[in-house]
């Protein structure tokens, strides 16, 4: 099935075995945890596991995000789910610098849940600007 076809991956992401069109994300250097419209946890690739081993790793599946965290990033996650905006931040943790960035992802054109995922970042990043170059005619 197409990643595409979100329904579908919705319903097949629940199982805490990526499906075969996803084992992908397993094996990515950064962590990916979906949960549903309620918040309920679908889906930790190995790494997100990894990171959240201490609170239970693959075994968070079926149980409810918003538990996992504490009050006002609860309001900053409803803020993500009801806007349509997503929440994208940086953060220190002895002395790893990561990106986190959370979004909803949309099952028929409306918001069914959430995604996070979070990479560390190198000390410094370069930083490049592109700008659109016509060719002269």
């Amino acid at each position: 099935m197409p990643l595409s076809r979100s329904r579908g991956v919705a319903l097949r992401v629940r199982s805490m075995d990526a499906p075969k069109d996803l084992r992908w994300f397993e094996e990515l250097p950064c962590s990916v945890t979906v949960c549903d419209g309620r918040y309920r946890i679908l889906y930790l690739n190995r790494r997100s596991a990894e990171v959240n081993a201490r609170d239970g790793g693959k075994t968070l599946v079926g149980r409810n995000l918003m538990d996992c965290h504490p009050p006002e990033a609860q309001a900053k996650l409803r803020k993500v789910m009801a806007s349509g905006r997503p929440n994208i931040y940086t953060v220190e943790k002895k002395g790893v610098h990561k990106m986190v960035y959370q979004a909803h992802w949309k099952r028929r054109g409306r918001p069914a849940g959430l995604v996070e995922i979070t990479f560390e970042l190198p000390r410094k990043i370069p930083h490049f600007i592109r700008e659109q170059h016509r060719a002269s005619r």
